[in-house]
């Protein structure tokens, strides 16, 4: 698959957008103990749970927010652990699931502004840029293709390209590209836009901002539907 992109923007983000609704917000500030969440304006609502989550040690109010927002993928002794784990370490980065690293870093990113930096500061990067067929055509842009396409601008020795070489410049399968973009945005008119852990690229790591390069998708994703 031959293609032409154009790396328009790289910016390094604190939080991803969306991450926390109102209802989480509400319902987090019952299980922190606040009763009259109800009463408060919705502008309010993260305020207000920044307050009440500093009533409570760190790690303690880490249990709770690993219990809510993975409430099905640790048992109760891993998330004590890695309610310890999260004041000394960069989890979203280290965990051994990538699948759930953006997960992890959404209740970090909480964390640490609710503790004004006691957690360790995590960031993630916003690539946006444009991407283009040979024939012109809209491209039906994967994780995995969009992922292929931006190796290609970065330097060799990013941990993206050091570990994942082979399942980027081949047809194998490359299920890691899921949990390695977090986000994956079509913007129409050619444009797309692209967030991922800083673990895997850095805005130096680019190389080329706009280039010519052949993708190869993997053979479970090139198959006739």
């Amino acid at each position: 698959m031959n293609i032409t992109v154009k790396i328009n923007t790289v910016k390094s983000i604190e939080e991803l957008e969306g991450s926390w609704s109102n209802d989480d917000f509400t319902e987090l500030l019952k299980r922190f103990d606040y009763e009259d969440s109800a009463k408060l304006k919705p502008g309010e609502l993260k305020e207000y749970l920044f307050m009440a989550i500093s009533d409570f040690e760190p790690n303690e109010a880490a249990v709770i927010l690993l219990s809510y927002k993975l409430p099905e993928t640790f048992s109760a002794g891993q998330i004590d652990n890695l309610s310890h784990e999260m004041l000394r370490e960069k989890i979203s980065e280290n965990y051994s699931d990538i699948y759930i690293h953006k997960f992890l870093f959404e209740i970090n990113q909480l964390l640490y502004k609710a503790y004004n930096g006691k957690f360790p500061l995590t960031k993630a990067n916003l690539v946006e840029f444009e991407l283009k067929m040979e024939n012109e055509e809209e491209t039906e842009l994967t994780k995995e293709l969009g992922l292929k396409a931006l190796s290609k601008s970065l330097s060799d020795n990013c941990l993206l390209n050091r570990l994942f070489n082979e399942q980027l410049e081949s047809d194998d399968s490359f299920p890691e590209a899921e949990g390695i973009i977090w986000n994956l945005q079509k913007k129409g008119n050619f444009q797309y836009a692209i967030t991922a852990s800083e673990k895997w690229f850095s805005k130096d790591d680019f190389e080329k901002t706009e280039y010519e390069c052949t993708i190869i998708p993997s053979l479970e994703n090139s198959e006739p539907k």
